[in-house]
């Protein structure tokens, strides 16, 4: 079968979701064709060919993005059958089906689609989280990494990679979108797989690789083991990771593998330093406990990136400008991205927010 795969945002990197999905495709025999519209035009030609139209939905922007994307593909080829996949896809059911999507996916998708491409387009629903042999992405008709977003280090700048060594998480943030698809279960990609797919990228050109892991301790066992390989066999290849505040406390003594390994920063969801609000959240730290982690980091020179739901139904005027005091006096200005200071809660299909009596009262 003739199958299109379609990206329409993914943080501006060259999409995973797409050269994964087109490995497990190719290798049971179907004609592929990967588009990220975030770098190219949509290709109608490619689109009237295709018998399976797939669009990968990895969060919210994307799949709002994605809305006018599918009728215009349902008008090119109204006889294509169109599949949603990703994270967002079983979280946006209703949306997605008035935009005439016959399929849906969760985000363990890869051989969901291959029985999709299969049976002809037989519509199948699947939200289920199977366990999968994961296998090497397929990069081949993506753009260069080259065209996407890149990491300036002082006067350098690097071409970035991106790729996944866990999938889900164990943890039941009451806010996070994982959760009400993977409710505390995560997945580990053997770290052959995850070590192959980054050699191919740095073999592309990649210096510096994003691990998009929700949580990369989730299993810290195996993060050691793929980043001291990957400062074995990739030596000068930097990385970056996110972890919760509550790991990096608990895994403390780990803090200088990273360092040493080649991490150039971490990202960790500290999301407010209101203790009721973390208390809603169920983010299992404090702000105290963050003010500790941000310590640690300075302590021994590891750069930590934090970020911020900084709007929620709780933020205050002065819970707001304490955020921004606090990040101030704490020196991490320059570590903080400016679109962190707008982010507003999301409550999405299915979210634990609504257990909240007070979020279901204003919902």
């Amino acid at each position: 079968m003739r199958v299109l795969l379609l990206s329409t945002y993914d943080l501006g990197r060259q999409p995973f979701g797409l050269a994964s999905p087109a490995a497990w495709l190719r290798e049971a025999g179907h004609d592929v064709t990967c588009i990220d519209l975030t770098r190219t035009k949509l290709d109608e030609d490619a689109v009237r060919r295709a018998g399976l139209v797939a669009c990968f939905l990895p969060m919210h922007t994307a799949t709002r993005l994605a809305l006018p994307v599918l009728d215009r593909v349902h008008a090119l080829n109204p006889g294509a059958h169109l599949c949603a996949y990703g994270l967002y896809a079983p979280l946006s059911v209703a949306v997605l089906r008035e935009h005439g999507v016959d399929t849906i996916l969760g985000p363990e998708f890869e051989a969901d689609l291959v029985a999709i491409a299969a049976s002809a387009g037989t519509p199948t629903d699947a939200h289920a989280l199977p366990r999968l042999k994961f296998r090497r992405p397929d990069r081949s008709d993506l753009p260069s990494l080259a065209r996407y977003a890149t990491l300036q280090i002082g006067a350098e700048r690097r071409t970035v990679g991106y790729t996944e060594a866990s999938r889900g998480c164990k943890h039941r943030c009451r806010h996070c979108p994982i959760v009400p698809i993977y409710d505390g279960r995560f997945r580990i990609v053997p770290v052959d797989v995850v070590l192959a797919d980054v050699a191919a990228q740095v073999a592309a050109g990649a210096r510096h690789i994003t691990f998009g892991d929700p949580d990369f301790f989730n299993g810290p066992v195996h993060a050691v083991r793929i980043v001291e390989a990957l400062a074995r066999e990739c030596p000068g290849v930097t990385y970056d990771v996110t972890i919760k505040v509550e790991h990096l406390l608990k895994h403390d003594a780990l803090l200088p593998v990273l360092r040493d390994t080649g991490c150039a920063f971490v990202t960790s969801a500290v999301e407010s330093l209101d203790d009721d609000v973390l208390a809603r959240l169920e983010k299992g730290h404090t702000r105290a406990d963050f003010e500790r982690v941000a310590a640690r980091f300075a302590e021994i020179d590891l750069a930590l990136s934090p970020t911020f739901v900084a709007f929620t139904p709780w933020t205050t005027l002065q819970t707001y400008c304490d955020l921004l005091q606090t990040i101030d006096r704490l020196g991490l200005v320059g570590a903080v991205a400016p679109v962190q200071y707008a982010i507003r809660l999301l409550v999405p299909e299915g979210s634990r927010m609504l257990e909240l009596p007070d979020m279901r009262a204003r919902v």
